[in-house]
């Protein structure tokens, strides 16, 4: 009889959980008499007969002995193809053929001939093996670059089952994966989208530049053809790059959903997801069968989530944003378990203002009846309308400024303003729209001027709570932008010019 231990890994949410593979081999019975225990979903139980022809293909043999395999803890469900290789190596190491592997942690895929495909969660599990002070973690090739971001861990991108094996034994002959770094390629920089290309639009430039610096949410309305889709695009490209730990946060959401895009190492840029209207809601909040996966809602956190035609989307859909956007996570509860999914993300929104899209243009006659135009906007309730910091009316573009020789102003100029105001608020620990509700009073202190103000707006426009709470928010960002220290009326009197088209369309 022999028994041999290797280490894996299962993620649960955004984070791994140590797994210690137990592999027990007996001298009677045969290979069909062999088991899987400690909670294996279907993947995992399948992986027996994967291991068998990689080992065999890959030249190791396959002893016609019955094995135990042991998944501990076995009180938590295990997903997923990750555990063939260590499986595999526990089985090899009962056979004498490995050793020695309390120093190492292994995940990764095996194809019949022995190949090893890339996983899910590499950057979550290196991060596991680094707490739990394990120093080398074996990944595929093609998780490599992704894992190899987390200091204090050796990482060895491997191919073939055989190459690993190779690494147990003679491991002065390998070098450990060296991070690629989380700097912007220049050519991505300068094929994003760029404001300059966008004709007029002056105030609503500059709402959603008040936006991006504050990382508040935006709600634009305007005619079909007005520019929305385009602005949306181009605010993107203004908002300021992702900080470290911001970059493997996101990372491992993106990791775990299987979206992780390019070389595999850190995400570099803010995300930008435009989610389609027909999306359900285990799409946009998480969830789906067995273990829950990241939403529309998680993959955006960090970044920017634009919801076009914003009326179109269910409303029971929209109306599950209201937790993301007040709490910035979202937990999905199962039977077998909860997980919570971090969603810190900026909305945009646009929208047209009635079902024809031609409500209050001077230049095209609206077809849509009161009753058909208040049905349009009911669908976009009160207290999600509350959430939303600014809104911000698109007019169609004058044929004198589609047509006009004037020169916009880059992308690059309204990103150092961004970058500038983001970074009084990092000082200040939040970003302005993230502002708790004790510190608003300390942060969005008003003069005289602005006091009047503030309480014109609040009586006359019968604001909530909620709303008055974020036109201050809205009022400091922009006194950010322009340098100051305090909050003057000016700066109330813009925020509060953010707060007007509900009134005028949802009254």
């Amino acid at each position: 009889m022999a028994l041999f231990k290797t280490r894996s890994a299962a993620i649960y949410g955004i984070d791994a959980h140590l797994i210690d593979v137990e592999v027990d081999m007996f001298s009677s019975g045969n290979a069909r008499d062999s088991v899987m225990v400690g909670m294996p979903d279907t993947a995992v139980r399948e992986s027996r007969e994967r291991i068998k022809s990689a080992l065999i293909n890959s030249g190791f043999g396959y002893p016609n002995k019955q094995f135990t395999i042991n998944l501990a803890p076995a009180n938590v469900r295990k997903e997923g193809a990750g555990f063939d290789l260590p499986v595999a190596l526990g089985i090899l190491g009962a056979m004498g053929a490995v050793k020695g592997l309390d120093r190492h942690l292994a995940i990764g895929e095996l194809s019949l001939d022995g190949a090893i495909r890339p996983v899910r969660g590499a950057l979550s599990v290196a991060v596991c093996a680094r707490d739990m002070g394990i120093p080398n973690l074996i990944v595929p090739a093609e998780n490599a670059a992704e894992a190899a971001v987390v200091e204090g861990v050796n990482v060895y991108g491997m191919r073939y089952l055989a190459e690993v094996v190779a690494l147990l034994t003679r491991p002065e002959e390998f070098t450990a994966t060296k991070p690629n770094g989380t700097a912007p390629l220049a050519e991505e920089a300068a094929m994003a989208p760029d404001f300059r290309d966008v004709r007029g639009q002056t105030m609503a430039k500059r709402a959603l530049e008040v936006a991006a610096a504050g990382s508040h949410n935006v709600l634009m309305i305007g005619p079909p053809g007005s520019g929305k889709t385009m602005l949306a695009k181009r605010l993107a490209g203004v908002l300021p790059s992702l900080t470290f730990e911001e970059a493997i946060e996101t990372t491992k959401v993106h990791s775990i959903a299987g979206v992780l895009r390019g070389s595999g190492g850190l995400l570099h840029e803010r995300p930008f997801r435009a989610p389609h209207h027909t999306i359900s809601d285990a799409g946009l909040i998480g969830g789906g069968m067995g273990t829950p996966r990241p939403g529309e809602v998680s993959l955006a956190h960090n970044g920017m989530l634009f919801l076009d035609e914003f009326p179109e989307f269910p409303r029971d859909v929209l109306e599950m944003l209201r937790g993301p956007l007040e709490d910035g996570s979202v937990t999905i509860a199962r039977a077998a378990m909860t997980l919570t999914f971090p969603s810190r993300f900026m909305l945009v929104a646009a929208m047209n203002p009635c079902p024809c899209g031609f409500y209050g243009d001077s230049t095209r006659e609206c077809r849509c009846t009161p009753a058909i135009i208040q049905r349009y906007l009911g669908k976009i309730s009160g207290p999600l309308l509350d959430r939303i910091d600014i809104h911000v009316e698109v007019p169609a573009v004058p044929y004198k400024e589609l047509r006009g020789n004037s020169t916009a102003e880059p992308s690059s100029d309204i990103r150092g303003r961004v970058e500038r105001a983001r970074a009084v608020q990092s000082a200040r620990g939040f970003y302005n729209a993230q502002m708790p509700s004790r510190m608003i009073r300390k942060q969005c202190e008003l003069d005289d001027a602005g006091e009047r103000t503030l309480e014109m707006a609040v009586r006359r426009m019968g604001l909530s709570a909620r709303a008055h709470d974020r036109i201050l928010k809205v009022a400091r960002t922009v006194a950010d932008l322009g340098e100051s220290q305090t909050v003057s009326a000016k700066h109330v009197a813009e925020a509060v010019q953010y707060r007007s088209l509900d009134r005028n369309y949802w009254s």
